[in-house]
């Protein structure tokens, strides 16, 4: 059976001095398909980086089932086709570059006869060829120490790869360049575990999402379905065309007639609900009809962030208290130096 699969799992912790014990996970079931991208989204302190702990194999659930291509997540033979970038990066810093990448080379078992080449290929894949590549680890910013990370952890063309908020101080161009890598990775058929707080990036990557509160899956969403939900669109118009030539009034019986509704108009942008992705296009074709130069129509949030809002209630009030269920870091290394004997990642 290839891919992940997760039955019942759940997790507690002891905490303070009375010994009480705190729920991180509570019955939490998934089911990702082998090449997925799968996003974890939540509150601070829902459980995410339990969860991410529990399929690494770095934590023990209280009971439950974890089962990757049919083998437990601490197996060898899951660790050699896994790779992993923890959120909080201690690496080798008297070490450049180039050489931490040749250490974790050597130490997955891969062959030395192509190390220079996979190494040289891994930095130019990250945005750290040449000088950049040779510099030592300690004159590294935040942004290159997680491109550093990343190329560690795509050592060896891993099946699996763990991302727990991969860009994390990254500048814009290393945004982009990890949602690149990203992509590639999914042409590749990579499972993809990504756990992280920019939305967009999420909504970009993954083909479903998980929302975490609590220690509780409360939802699983495709991204894509996002055509299907009501949303608030905002179009622009190249000149002052909406509220001056094309009144408020016409704009408002032009949106009932499409079966949207105009929310304000501020020109030169107005502002519209939506049923879906339908409704939008018929929106528009019926703005262009009546003479609006539309120059821009974009939502005004992301399905990612609707989900969140909506089952958050619109805040992290229902989050746990970050010394509650999912503040307990795993009890395990948490630098991408740790790499079991004979694995990839």
């Amino acid at each position: 059976m290839s891919g992940i699969v997760v039955e019942g799992l759940t997790k507690t912790y002891t905490r303070g001095l009375a010994g009480e014990r705190v729920r991180a996970l509570v019955n939490v079931s998934l089911n990702i398909p082998s090449g997925e991208a799968f996003g974890i989204i939540g509150p601070n302190g829902a459980g995410k980086t339990t969860l991410l702990g529990c399929l690494l194999g770095f934590l023990r659930p209280d009971s439950g089932r974890i089962a990757i291509d049919g083998h437990a997540p601490d197996d060898l033979a899951v660790r050699s086709v896994t790779g992993y970038l923890p959120e909080r990066l201690v690496l080798d810093r008297w070490m450049s570059g180039r050489d931490f990448l040749a250490y974790h080379h050597a130490l997955a078992g891969l062959s030395p006869a192509g190390r220079a080449a996979e190494v040289d290929g891994a930095l130019e894949r990250v945005g750290l060829a040449g000088e950049a590549g040779d510099r030592t680890i300690r004159r590294y910013s935040r942004g290159m120490l997680q491109r550093l990370g990343l190329a560690q952890a795509m050592l060896g063309r891993p099946r699996y790869l763990f991302l727990d908020e991969p860009a994390s101080g990254v500048d814009p161009a290393g945004v982009v360049l990890f949602r690149r890598l990203l992509s590639d990775l999914k042409q590749r058929d990579v499972t993809v575990i990504l756990n992280s707080h920019q939305l967009d990036q999420v909504e970009r990557v993954c083909d479903r999402v998980a929302f975490v509160r609590g220690g509780v899956v409360e939802a699983v969403e495709t991204v894509a379905a996002g055509a299907t939900h009501a949303r608030r669109l905002r179009i622009r118009a190249a000149d002052a065309t909406l509220g001056t030539r094309v009144s408020r009034e016409q704009l408002a019986a032009l949106a009932t007639g499409a079966g949207a509704t105009l929310h304000d108009c501020n020109p030169p942008e107005a502002r519209f609900a939506v049923a879906d992705d339908a409704g939008a296009a018929r929106l528009l074709q019926a703005l262009i009809a009546a003479g609006v130069p539309v120059a821009e129509a974009t939502p005004e949030e992301s399905k990612l962030e609707r989900l969140f809002l909506e089952a958050a209630g619109g805040a992290e009030a229902g989050a746990a208290p970050e010394t509650g269920a999912g503040a307990a870091p795993p009890p395990a290394p948490n630098t991408a130096s740790y790499r079991p004997p004979g694995s990839a990642s």
